[in-house]
């Protein structure tokens, strides 16, 4: 999957490993492997996504390390994990910032919208208490 806003720089592996100390997290080779890839390579990857680059760049790495990889890395606020309708597997965001997504049902692309482009009201009664909202749309794109 493509994000509208493709990445115009990397991080380098000094500078993962210090994001990752930053977050409290201890920086393995894989760890910095996986981030490498998640975080200046791939547009929304799924587990699956991750273990097939790590297959052909980094070789006996298990699919148990990827996927606890990036619990890690969601639990540390680094990526985001979504789980849409239109997908098994749970997505993965680098983009940790306040948006929603747009499915181009045609190429299967999920492009991040700012949060700015919505204006959402709710009607809800007091005793909602809304912490997040994720907002997927639909359709294709011309």
């Amino acid at each position: 999957m493509k994000t509208a806003n493709p990445k115009t720089h990397c991080l380098s592996p000094h500078q993962i490993e210090a994001k990752l100390k930053e977050a409290g997290v201890n920086a393995t080779a894989q760890r910095i492997a996986i981030c490498r890839y998640v975080l200046c390579e791939a547009d929304h990857p799924t587990a699956e996504q991750v273990k097939d680059w790590a297959d052909r760049n980094f070789p006996k790495m298990s699919l148990a390390t990827v996927y606890n990889t990036l619990k890690t890395l969601v639990d540390a606020g680094l990526l985001r994990e979504f789980k849409f309708g239109h997908s098994e597997s749970s997505v993965y965001d680098n983009n940790v910032t306040d948006h929603h997504h747009f499915l181009d049902e045609k190429t299967g692309e999920l492009i991040d919208l700012p949060a700015e482009k919505f204006n959402v009201q709710f009607n809800l009664e007091k005793d909602f208490k809304v912490k997040e909202m994720e907002i997927l749309l639909r359709g294709t794109r011309s």
